[in-house]
This record gives C-alpha cells, sequence and structure tokens, in this order.
C-alpha cells in the first residue's frame, strides 16, 4: 500500500496542490496572528521593563482607576521623597510627574491621532531610573523647555532648537533642547512623550505644586529590593504605596495582556478560526471529488485483496503528508505575514509597538492545527472510499454526486429551526449567549441544509440564465445540480466568509445610523469641537470659556470624562457643568449628581439615594442622585459628574468635546469662522458641524470595518480557490461529455462561457446565503448586545450591494483557468476518454 500511496500521490500533483494551497493559507494566517500576539506581548513586556526593571522601588497612590478607555492615579507629596533619601539602603529618589501633553509637529497638525497615548512629563536625569536616552542635544533647564522622543521628532520633522507647542491640554509655547530614546527603540512604541523639567511639568502638566505622579527609589548596590520596599512602605502614610520595580513590570503586563492584547488576540484568532473553517469546506470537497474519481481504482484495490481498513489508512495517510506538507510551506508564510498585518494596523490607524517575531506558540500549534484540519476534512471522504465494494471495479465511471439524505436534511431543518428560535429569543432577552449559540446552530444547519436548497434554488437561476444566455446558461445550471452536495460544499465556504462580511458591514452600518440618530435626538448645539488625543481627550477646559466670549457664540460647554469607582464599581463617567450643558443636549438635571436611566434600572438606584463616590486623587464623596435622565450617548454616558465636584479632585482635567450654540441670525458658516479663529490659540482643533462630528465619531468605525474586509480577503480567496478546484475537477470527470458537447457543435468560446456560468451559479449560491444568513444574525446580534437600545439595526444597503456583486463577479475569476483548460479539450480524445 506505501507503493500504492507514494504512486497515487506522484499522479495527482496538481489535484493535492490544489488542496495543500487552501490548507498552507488558513496555516499561513493561524501562524500570523499567533506570533503578532505573541510578540506584541513580548514587545510590550521589554518596553515595561526597560521603564521600570531598573528601578528598585516605586512609591505611588494606593488608588488606580482603571476603565476600558482610560486609567487614572492619584499623586503623591514630594515632601516624601525627603523622609525617603535619609533610609539607609536608599542611594537616591526622584520625583516624576506622567499626564496627557499632545505635541505640534511643525506643519501645525497635532503628533499622534487616534490611537497611542500621547504623554508629557518630567525628565529624570539619573540613567537607572530613566529609561530614556539622550541622543541629541542636552536635558531641559527652564520651564519652557523640552525633551521629545525620537519617534515624535520625526514624525513632525522636529529639530533641536526648534519652537512648537504642547497642550496639556493648555496650549504652552516650548522650545525643544533634547531629542531622546526610550532604551534603543524611538520612543514607547508609537507614543509620544514631551519631558518638561520637575518645575516645568508641576506648572503646566498637573498644576499642582508640591505633588507627583510618583517617586521613583534606586537602592545601594546589593540592596535587596523586596526588604527595601517593605521598609518604606512601614513609613509611608495611608493612601501611599510601595512597589518593586518588578512588580510594576508585572502589573503592567497583566493589564495590557487583559485589555488590549487579549481582545487583539481574540479579534486576529476569530479571524484565522474563520480562514480554516473555510479551507475545510474547500479541502473536504476537493477530496470528496478525488475519492469518488479514484473509485474504480478503489475498486480494483479491493478486488486485489486491500482490505478496508488499507485504503481508510492511503486515503488518510495521503491527507497527512498533505498536512505537513502545506502546514510547514503555511508557518513560512505566516511568519512574513505577521509583518503584513502589522502593516495593516498600522495602515489603518491602530498603531503597534515594533520588535522581533517571536514564533513559539506559532511553531507549535500552527502545525497540529493545519494537520488536523486536513484530516477532519478528509476523514468522510476517506470512509466512504473504505466503503467501496470490488465490483464497483466494473463501473465505467463515478462520482460523489447524490442528493442528500433524508436524515441529513431533517438534522439541517432542526438545527437552522433551533438557531432561528435561540437567535430570536437572544434578541428579545437582549442575551448574547443565546444569540450567539443561535447563530452558531443556524450556520450549521445552513450547511446541512445545502444540499437540500440547490435543486430549486439553481433550477429558478437556470431558467432565468436560459433566457439571458440560451443553450449555454440553461447547461451551466443544470450541470449544479448534478452533484447537489458537491456544490452545497463549495457554495458553503462562501457563504461562510460572505456572512462573516455581512455581519460585520451589518453592525458598522447600524452603529453609524444610531449615532446619527442619537446625534439628531440629543444635540441641539450648532458646532462641536472634538478632541483628538487618546481616549478623545486633548481640550484644554479654557477652550469653551473663549469660545463662550465670541460674540457670534450664545453659550458654549466643555464636556470631559474621566474613571471613577461608584460604589465598588469603576466606570467612565462625564464631567460637565450640568445647567450649562442642558442648553446644548436633551440632558436636564439641573446642577447636580446624575445617573442615566439605564444604570437607574441595573443597580436600583433612585433620585435622592447617596452613593459614595472615588475619584481618582483616592478621595471619596458621597453624592445624592439628583437626576435620572435618558441616555444621551455619545456626549454623554451613564453618569454626570458636575466639573465643580470633580475639580476637586482630579489630577489633569481634558475636556473631550466643546458644544456650541450660536446667537439668533448667526449662520452657521459665519459662526464656524468666528469660533475657529477663537480657538486658533488652543493648538488649534477641528470646529465641526453636527454631520462632521457623526463623520468624525464614526471614522474608527469605517477603520475597523476597513480592517475586517482586509482580514477576511484570505477567507474569500480560500473560497475561490475551492469553487476553481470544483470546477477543474468536475472538468477532468466529465472530459468525454465535453468532447461530445463539442462534437455535436458547441464552439470553445460556448464551452468556456458554461464553465463560467456554472462558476457564477455557485457564486451566487454562496453569495446570496451568506448576505441572508448575515443580515439576519447581524440584526440578532444588534439586539442582543444592545439592552439599552441605544442601536438599533440599520441594514446599509450602500455597502451590502457590493459585497454581493462582487461575490457574484469573484465566480467569474475562479472560472478562468478551469474554462480555459476545458476549451483546450481535443475533441476526439475528449469522446474517446473512458
Amino acid at each position: 500500500m506505501r507503493t500504492v500511496l507514494r504512486a497515487a500521490m506522484r499522479g495527482r500533483l496538481g489535484r493535492l496542490a490544489s488542496i495543500g494551497l487552501a490548507v498552507g493559507l488558513g496555516v499561513a494566517f493561524l501562524t500570523g496572528t499567533l506570533a503578532l500576539g505573541d510578540t506584541l506581548r513580548a514587545n510590550f513586556d521589554d518596553l515595561f521593563t526597560q521603564a521600570y526593571g531598573r528601578t528598585d522601588v516605586v512609591v505611588r497612590s494606593a488608588t488606580t482607576l482603571d476603565t476600558d478607555v482610560e486609567a487614572a492615579q492619584g499623586l503623591v507629596p514630594v515632601s516624601l521623597a525627603e523622609q525617603l533619601r535619609a533610609l539607609d539602603g536608599v542611594r537616591i529618589v526622584e520625583p516624576q510627574i506622567e499626564g496627557f501633553g499632545q505635541l505640534t509637529g511643525a506643519d501645525g497638525e497635532k503628533l499622534g491621532g487616534q490611537g497611542p497615548p500621547t504623554l508629557a512629563g518630567s525628565w529624570v536625569d539619573d540613567p537607572e531610573l530613566s529609561p530614556w536616552r539622550l541622543v541629541e542635544g542636552r536635558a531641559p533647564e527652564g520651564s519652557e523647555e523640552v525633551v521629545i522622543n525620537r519617534g515624535a521628532a520625526e514624525d513632525g520633522s522636529l529639530d533641536v532648537g526648534d519652537v512648537t507647542t504642547v497642550a496639556t491640554p493648555e496650549p504652552v509655547t516650548v522650545t525643544v533642547v533634547g531629542i531622546a530614546t526610550f532604551g534603543t527603540a524611538d520612543g514607547i512604541g508609537p507614543t509620544t512623550w514631551t519631558a518638561f523639567t520637575f518645575a516645568g511639568a508641576e506648572r503646566h502638566v498637573t498644576g499642582r505644586p508640591g505633588q507627583a505622579s510618583s517617586l521613583l527609589v534606586a537602592g545601594d548596590d546589593g540592596v535587596d529590593a523586596a526588604a527595601l520596599r517593605a521598609e518604606i512602605a512601614a513609613r509611608l502614610p495611608a493612601g501611599v504605596e510601595a512597589v518593586t520595580g518588578g512588580e510594576l513590570v508585572a502589573d503592567a503586563n497583566q493589564t495590557i495582556n487583559e485589555d488590549f492584547l487579549g481582545f487583539l488576540r481574540g479579534f486576529l484568532t476569530a479571524f484565522a478560526a474563520v480562514a480554516l473553517l473555510v479551507a475545510t469546506f474547500s479541502i473536504h470537497n476537493t477530496f470528496a471529488i478525488v475519492v469518488a474519481q479514484r473509485t474504480r481504482e478503489t475498486a480494483l484495490l479491493r478486488a486485489v485483496g486491500a482490505s478496508r481498513r488499507q485504503v481508510l489508512g492511503s486515503v488518510l495517510a495521503e491527507g497527512a503528508l498533505v498536512g505537513v506538507a502545506a502546514s510547514a510551506a503555511g508557518v513560512l508564510a505566516g511568519i512574513g505575514l505577521a509583518g503584513l498585518l502589522k502593516g495593516l494596523f498600522d495602515a489603518f490607524g491602530f498603531a503597534l509597538p515594533a520588535g522581533g517575531l517571536t514564533l513559539g506558540r506559532a511553531l507549535l500549534l500552527a502545525p497540529v492545527v493545519g494537520v488536523g484540519v486536513t484530516l477532519v476534512a478528509g476523514l468522510t471522504p476517506a470512509l466512504r472510499a473504505s466503503r467501496v465494494a470490488p465490483l464497483e471495479a466494473m463501473r465505467a465511471a463515478a462520482t460523489d454526486g447524490g442528493r442528500a439524505s433524508r436524515a441529513r436534511l431533517a438534522a439541517g431543518a432542526v438545527l437552522a429551526a433551533g438557531g432561528v428560535a435561540l437567535a430570536v429569543t437572544g434578541a428579545g432577552s437582549h442575551s448574547l449567549a443565546l444569540a450567539g449559540l443561535g447563530a452558531l446552530a443556524l450556520t450549521v444547519g445552513t450547511v446541512v441544509l445545502g444540499p437540500g436548497a440547490v435543486p430549486p434554488v439553481a433550477g429558478a437561476l437556470g431558467r432565468a440564465l436560459g433566457r439571458l444566455r440560451g443553450v449555454t446558461g440553461a447547461l451551466a445550471a443544470r450541470n449544479t445540480v448534478r452533484s447537489p452536495r458537491r456544490t452545497a460544499g463549495t457554495a458553503s465556504a462562501l457563504l461562510v466568509g460572505v456572512g462573516v462580511v455581512t455581519i460585520f458591514t451589518v453592525v458598522a452600518g447600524s452603529l453609524r445610523a444610531s449615532i446619527d440618530d442619537r446625534v439628531g435626538e440629543v444635540v441641539s448645539a450648532d458646532l462641536l469641537i472634538s478632541g483628538s488625543g487618546f481616549g478623545g481627550g486633548g481640550l484644554s477646559p479654557g477652550l469653551a470659556a473663549a469660545v463662550d466670549r465670541v460674540p457670534q457664540v450664545d453659550a458654549a460647554v466643555g464636556v470631559a470624562t474621566g474613571p471613577v469607582s461608584i460604589e465598588g464599581r469603576t466606570s467612565q463617567a462625564s464631567v460637565a457643568d450640568p445647567a450649562d450643558l442642558a442648553a446644548h443636549v436633551t440632558v436636564d438635571v439641573g446642577d447636580r449628581f446624575a445617573v442615566s436611566d439605564t444604570v437607574a434600572d441595573d443597580r436600583g438606584w433612585a433620585v435622592g439615594q447617596t452613593v459614595a463616590v472615588t475619584f481618582p486623587d483616592g478621595a471619596t464623596e458621597t453624592l445624592t442622585i439628583g437626576a435620572v435622565y435618558e441616555p444621551a450617548d455619545p456626549i454623554v454616558n451613564g453618569y454626570l459628574v458636575p466639573r465643580q465636584v470633580w475639580d476637586r479632585h482630579s489630577v489633569q482635567t481634558v475636556d473631550n468635546q466643546v458644544l456650541i450654540r450660536l446667537a439668533d441670525g448667526v449662520s452657521v458658516e459665519d459662526g464656524q469662522r468666528a469660533v475657529e479663529a477663537a480657538a486658533a490659540a488652543f493648538a488649534p482643533p477641528d470646529v465641526q458641524t453636527r454631520a462632521e462630528f457623526v463623520e468624525d465619531v464614526t471614522a474608527n468605525v469605517n477603520a475597523m470595518l476597513g480592517l475586517v474586509y482586509a482580514l477576511l480577503a484570505l477567507a474569500i480567496v480560500i473560497a475561490l480557490m475551492g469553487i476553481a478546484n470544483t470546477l477543474s475537477l468536475s472538468i477532468h470527470e466529465r472530459v468525454r461529455e465535453l468532447g461530445l458537447l463539442r462534437a455535436v457543435g458547441q464552439t470553445r468560446r460556448q464551452l468556456r462561457s458554461m464553465v463560467r456560468w456554472e462558476s457564477v451559479v455557485i457564486a451566487v449560491l454562496g453569495t446570496a446565503g451568506g448576505v441572508a444568513l448575515g443580515l439576519f444574525l447581524g440584526w440578532a446580534l444588534i439586539g442582543a448586545a444592545s439592552a439599552s437600545g441605544t442601536v438599533r439595526f440599520a441594514a446599509p444597503v450602500g455597502l451590502l450591494v457590493p459585497v454581493a456583486v462582487v461575490g457574484a463577479l469573484a465566480g467569474v475569476l475562479a472560472a478562468v483557468r478551469p474554462a480555459r483548460r476545458a476549451a483546450r479539450l481535443q475533441v476526439l480524445d475528449a469522446v474517446a476518454a473512458t
């Protein structure tokens, strides 16, 4: 059997290569995603180790408020530094300030964009306490002198001696006196860093003299960091803690892994799973056709004594060898793909830190998955081959055709019906788990039911094609019905890929429509100014006051956000002067602390109830709920804290938006020009109309959708390869039939057209099914995820029509090679084929 296996594989290298290509692409994507995730984790670990690893002890506030949007920590007294310097074993103590600061480039544009943090703080000279190294110029000496990281200098075309602006968030005119690297890197990934003197950072960043973000402590040579930490901790006041540099690195890594990297790895792995699932359909279909076409060969082996076990083992061994070779090639391709994926994220505005590749998990897991997928996909065809009886050797030909069994159709109907019921229930009860389970059941049920749907749907397409393309079109449609299982299996790969694309398109379109609705409903402001920094912040609180003084403006109010802990739960709160806010947003709460009705219902709160609110500085106040309002996203979230309360406890107040109502009789164009002139002194932000604001808010949704399309393109390519493989193998199977068609007068052009239309029918089946499935599941998932009803379902026809058209036209592309091969058949040779 080993000799037979080798001979069989040599004779079918082309067909096996098509299987291997599908496996290799799936494995390459999995390898790339695993390698990128592990590389980013290692890179962040290196960054944090460089930042804190050589610091023995860090003294900081014991209060840390961390949300998905941002983390905030209180300040510590600088006076503690003198007490710590007096301790035995302490060599040096340096206070450090860290906060928000957005640097402006030489062209006047803000650096950093929407993605990475834009930081400012104090310069630390001691090389053991700071990872920053001067590579040009000198350290800052005056309070308006700064050192910037080399990456920011290059992005902003800034050099030593240049004068620019740093928004902290108040605009500060500074002189660049030095350029630094983070170790040997140009910065902390794509983050920008601006370093003042400590006095300059006190003045411009925190505005809190005598307080620091942390105290960095280096011990004498040979001092144990843990012992030093314990000694320091015993002398600290309440609300202040000491941690070792190693503990700080571990905490930072845990936070980044649980939040950003955990999401990113899950996001990428989901797309790798889709690619592998699509590849599984293509592999299974190709194996099924190949095994069916070898029926006579298999029967002859059985006739000369081969057992069922030997036949089964031979087919599975063939699949395993293909899987091993393809997985090896896929791993090599995946290493390059990891770099391309990072570049893809950078291109869509989601910049990631750079560094060498980490391949441990990718090299171990991806090949195992690749071989496993190949064996699973080939198992059913292998079992079918092992059941071939010796008498089959007497038949002239065989195919994998046949209609689905009644049991299969019944099982598919039950799964599909159950999936629909679960999805509808999940949407109605806002249960994402139920909706997700329903989506899985419905998808599986649709695939299982596929062979039953092929005859009626393809028949209808055949009638339409018959009228459009005559006999050629009718023959193309009938060819797809000859083997419903094969056609359904081929179309299913495209159905899954297009279905996932449609779900994301529907979700993105619904988010955009809902944001548009919400802005129209809750925002009465004529103009808005939005920050462009990390988390959406970056505006000076003084900007709203300056705009409010413009004659063309009736009223202006700034809105900030920040983390608070309320009754033990950390959340992002909105901050504004509530009475002023009511003039711009449909939130009427007087001048009191307030919560949205969604929060009130969730936590069982009512007007007049008191709650304990902990702020970033560690202080806790008992506030009374003065009002309950309808959610006003994207301006006001679930909690609204009066600015006068917030300002008592915030480390650095940074506004997210300024809402502007124009005076009576002032046009939007005139008002916009007047506001832009007033805002010019504040590192000029963009002044937007409501329509422009909606477009800006949805820009990240658009970027994410573009990234999704790019990632899912691989799955679509694999699906189209499956169509091409099916057609190529089908042509091999139908050589005599095609020869007879040529013999009775069919031209080569008609033959190519028939094969192309056959491909189009399969592509239309998969695309139409995918769009329909994606629309329904998108509706269900939106309903399940939007418990407050703030996101409404909206089918973006303008985006879905191109998806459907491209999916159908891709069938033409998939048929190019098979059609040419069919047209090259010699008539006499084809007629004589057996």
